[in-house]
This record gives C-alpha cells, structure tokens and sequence, in this order.
C-alpha cells in the first residue's frame, strides 16, 4: 500500500498528529489534551503521556479509513521552543521541565552576561541559556545526562537515543548555526558541556523506532524518525511556501512574521533571527501587538460584527500602536513602551479601523527589518491564526503590505510535520 507520513505537534496545552499520504494529501489527524500536574512544576511525562494517548487515537483514525501505522514510513516531531527538561540515561526526568516562556533567571542571566558576545540571543532572565542553567541548579546529584528540548524528550522515548536535537530547537539556546558548533564561552558561565545535544539537520534521519515502540503503537519496525523542528516553524512549514520571499504572518494573539529568504538575517536586539531550512533561511521576529490587544477591548463576536462594517479603502489616518500592556520586542524592541490608542472616537467602527490599519503597519514595519538587514521583501504573505478570517484586515494589509495577501491552505503545525517527514531532508 501507499506509504504514510506522520507529524507530532507538541504544545502547551495538548498534542496534535497528522497523517499525509505520499502525494502529501492529508489522510488523517487526531488530538490529545495534555493533562499537567498542578502548581509550578511541570513533569516531561506528561509530554509523554498525551502523546501515547494521540497515537492511539491516530491508529484509531486510521483504521477507520483502512490503513494502519505499520505503512507509516517516516515521523517528525516539533515543540515549542526553549521549552526543555534534564534526563537521565533512560530518558527519564531527573528535573521538573521548564516552559518556554519562563523567566526571571537573572542571576543565570548576570553569569551569562560576563562571558556572552555583544547581542548573544543567550543573554536575558529569560533566555534558553538561562533556563538550562537553572535545570542543573535542580541536579544537585549531577544524576542528568542529557538536556532535552520538548521535541528531543519526544523523539528520545521513542528511538531510544537520547542526546540528540535539531538546529531549529538549539538556535535560541545559542548554538553557533555559522560554524556548526556549541560556543566555548558556554563553559565559563557554568554550562554542563556533557549534557548538551548533538545538533542535527532539520529532516535529518535520527534513528529508528525501538522494537518496545513498534509493538506498542503498531509502527513497522522500519519507521525512522527524523530530526524535527520548533512549533511555529512546523506552522511555517504547513503554509506550503517553496519561493524565497514568500511570507506568513500568524495573526493570532500575538503578530509572528516568518520570511522564506537566501540570506541569514539576524538583530537579537531586536528579535530578529533565523533558522536555517535545508539550503535557506526562515527570517522572521515577533511582536507583543496582534488579536490579544484587539480582545482587551472588545470581544471576539464584536470584532466579527464591527469588521463587516469597516470600508477598508477609507483609513481613519490614526497613529495608533495597539499593545494588551507595556512593552514590544519586534519591530521595536522597547519594554517600556506603552499602548498608544489615543484619541478613541465615538464611533467603535473606526476605533477598531484604526487598531487593524496599525497592527498592519507594524506588520509591514517588520518586514521592513527584515529587509534592512538583507532579506527579500515579501512578494507573497499567506495568513494563518485568526486574523485570517478577517477580510476587512486582509484589505487593509494588502494595501498596507503593497503585496497579495491570502490564508494559508494549512496552518496545523503537525501537519507542517508530516510534510517534513514525507520530504526529508529535500530542499525546500
């Protein structure tokens, strides 16, 4: 029968699988909630454990349509990134997992600062670097062998090789992608050399299924397991852009732009960096504006309803920069800067007009950025999240952006894995 392809996308809240065929057309995809233990402390087996229960329902999904895991061929896994946990030898926890959006690490942070180059993205209280440090700190009995992302734990369990990572995932830990290897400097801040990963290629076969696996899940004992990548690179990679500048802009809470591009683009002072995909460069940053400072002022069915009575050729000429809360980090990097929404007219249409015009600017500020540094400039921006929906926002960024503007056909970050596992290592 015809080979299957399949994606994991491990998340914060859930896990989601996605089965391709070889035409890559999808042929099924299942879900599981992540159950996380309560307080602070989050353990890595219950990564495992919602994503035993997803592959379960994935063989379900499957046999529903007359095929099997054993025709999977090739698997890929993502999570989100700078989310990591120390393990042992066996892949088992030693520490409590440390989430990608933790911070406050400074005394971490002032080690690293002393010995970092200028503009290192290792630097910050709540860098990947800094996370790691503290993980060792809960090691006192030196008991972990090996640090692991999210998306390494995962694909640890099931090759039964652990020690391995992607260069997607190591970027923002501060793996030099220039010269293929971990800076010296690392040593002298503190870092345990020993537990850092070998880095592969995105797509890059990491090994096989271990037998206990195959017999537990159903794969035929041939699947290999590849290299995966970070959760909005997967997204990027289910948009199905293959052309360098080629874009996709995430409108969800936050505004994520992501640049196909020839050239490494990098500014970590202003969020700026690039993660390496076969022969090119993925350019992108992120900015703290987007849907969530449009829901601190109206509700979600209020900007549905507002929208449809926006004339998008007519902009209200407001200067706005809209932010849920102090502080931006792309196109601007100033934590500082506060939300400027004034003057509010009376009339909620045009406030909202006004918001949507602004988002879309700093859209096209950022890239702007991208471009000042070397990048194309965007000749195409597919859409995912939210904001895809919008058709009055997507009038407005098209004007705004000078360019075509479309939703992307998929947007699933497990299917962006599946992709990856039907391709490989082939040139984007």
């Amino acid at each position: 029968m015809n080979p299957l392809y399949l994606g994991l996308d491990i998340g914060t809240s859930g896990v989601r699988s996605a089965v391709v065929g070889g035409d890559g057309h999808l042929v099924s995809t299942a879900r599981e909630p992540m159950h996380l233990s309560a307080g602070d402390d989050v353990s890595a087996e219950s990564w495992w454990d919602a994503v035993s229960a997803c592959l379960d329902a994935q063989a379900k999904a499957l046999a529903e349509k007359g095929r099997s895991m054993a025709s999977v061929r090739s698997a890929a896994v993502d999570g989100t990134s700078g989310t990591m946990v120390l393990v042992d030898g066996d892949v088992r926890p030693v520490t409590p997992a440390l989430m990608y959006d933790s911070s406050g690490y400074d005394d971490e942070a002032a080690r690293i600062a002393g010995v970092a180059p200028p503009g290192s993205i290792a630097r910050g209280s709540g860098s990947a670097l800094a996370r790691m440090l503290r993980l060792q700190s809960c090691d006192p009995g030196r008991r972990a062998r090996h640090l692991c992302h999210q998306a390494d734990f995962i694909l640890a369990r099931l090759t039964g090789r652990p020690g391995l990572s992607d260069e997607n995932n190591v970027l923002k830990l501060g793996y030099d992608l220039e010269r293929d290897i971990w800076p010296d400097w690392f040593a002298a801040c503190g870092t345990r050399m020993e537990l850092l990963p070998d880095v592969l290629r995105v797509g890059a076969v990491a090994g096989s299924v271990t037998a206990s696996m195959a017999r537990r899940f159903g794969f035929s004992r041939e699947l290999k397991l590849l290299a995966g990548t970070t959760d909005s690179v997967a997204a990027f990679l289910a948009s199905g852009v293959t052309e360098v500048g080629e874009a996709v802009t995430s409108l969800g809470t936050t505004l994520a732009v992501k640049l196909l591009s020839d050239v490494r683009v990098d500014d970590a002072a202003r969020g700026i960096y690039s993660h390496r995909l076969g022969d090119r460069w993925l350019a992108g940053g992120a900015s703290n504006s987007g849907g969530g400072a449009l829901l601190h002022h109206f509700s979600a069915d209020t900007i549905a309803e507002l929208s449809r009575r926006i004339d998008p050729n007519r902009p209200t000429g407001f200067d706005y920069y809209p932010l849920a809360r102090a502080g931006e980090r792309f196109p601007i990097n100033d934590p500082a800067l506060a939300p400027r929404l004034e003057p509010r007219p009376d009339d909620d249409t045009v406030f909202l007009q006004g918001m949507l015009e602004a988002i879309a600017r700093i859209e096209g500020e950022g890239y702007a950025a991208l471009a000042a540094l070397g990048a194309p400039a965007p000749k195409r921006v597919l859409t995912a999240g939210g904001g895809a929906r919008n058709e009055a926002w997507t009038a407005i960024r098209r004007r705004t952006l000078g360019c075509p503007v479309e939703k992307a056909p998929d947007a699933e970050a497990s299917v962006g894995m599946a992709l990856l596992a039907r391709r490989g290592m082939a040139p984007i």
